[in-house]
């Protein structure tokens, strides 16, 4: 099984993250992954996140999202972790606004191992608790060892 630590890294954990509005913030997740994954193009990856966001709002509730999409040239997950420094629409089936976006992309050929990184993402957002230690975290650094601490158990 593939495990969220190994997919994110403190390098794409960002605290503080200027929002705007949903299309700023999808524009911020790609040019952050163009930069830090150089097999994958940041145009790419926009492109392929707005697509996704048409089919139906990845606002999953609660002020979270997780933008997600199969992508062309993606060899393996990558996923990346935002906290904006202000919540903004997101069209979320609650209607909240949203400040925590778990972005996750996948191969093409996207398989149930993908899928289950999917469940693993919504169902540890699904905890308050994880959701409050997300929001207090201070640094990059410190976001990314919430997501360690709650895959090891802690």
């Amino acid at each position: 099984m593939i495990r969220l630590e190994t997919i994110l890294t403190p390098g794409r954990s960002l605290v503080n993250v200027p929002g705007g509005s949903k299309k700023r913030a999808l524009e911020q997740i790609a040019n952050l992954i163009g930069k830090q994954v150089p097999e994958l193009d940041t145009q790419d990856v926009y492109e392929a996140l707005i697509a996704r966001e048409k089919l139906g709002s990845t606002g999953f509730g609660n002020g979270i999202a997780i933008p997600h999409c199969r992508l062309k040239g993606c060899e393996s997950p990558v996923s990346a972790l935002l906290h904006l420094d202000a919540p903004i629409d997101f069209d979320a089936i609650d209607g909240a606004p949203v400040d925590l976006l778990f972005v996750l992309l996948v191969p093409e050929a996207a398989t149930d191992a993908h899928l289950e990184l999917l469940r693993q993402i919504a169902s540890m957002l699904d905890s308050k608790d994880v959701r409050e230690k997300l929001r207090a975290a201070t640094s990059n650094e410190s976001l990314y060892q919430v997501v360690l601490d709650v895959q090891n158990g802690h």
